[in-house]
């Protein structure tokens, strides 16, 4: 299966989409609807920029996840990231 990549990302924005998709608490719902990337576009540049063993660890981890797919969160969870996640000191 190949998978078809939208133009190219900014070095900013693939950084933050990378951080994005490491966050345990980040849905790919929201990634996709920040960077317009599907899930299976998500794990395609993960593995292209990740380490190996790195992807291995972060697909290990989000595989089946709850918090990473809105589809099996609580529905009582209405945002994307954890609430202490920005707060600056």
């Amino acid at each position: 299966m190949t998978i078809q990549l939208p133009i190219l990302l900014s070095e900013a924005d693939l950084s933050r989409l990378i951080e994005m998709a490491w966050e345990d608490r980040t849905p790919f719902d929201a990634i996709e609807q920040n960077f317009g990337l599907s899930e299976a576009q998500v794990i395609a540049i993960m593995r292209a920029e990740l380490k190996r063993s790195s992807f291995n660890l972060w697909r290990k981890r989000v595989t089946g996840r709850t918090t990473k797919h809105l589809a099996l969160r609580s529905k009582l969870v209405m945002r994307a990231y954890c609430s202490t996640q920005y707060k600056h000191k």
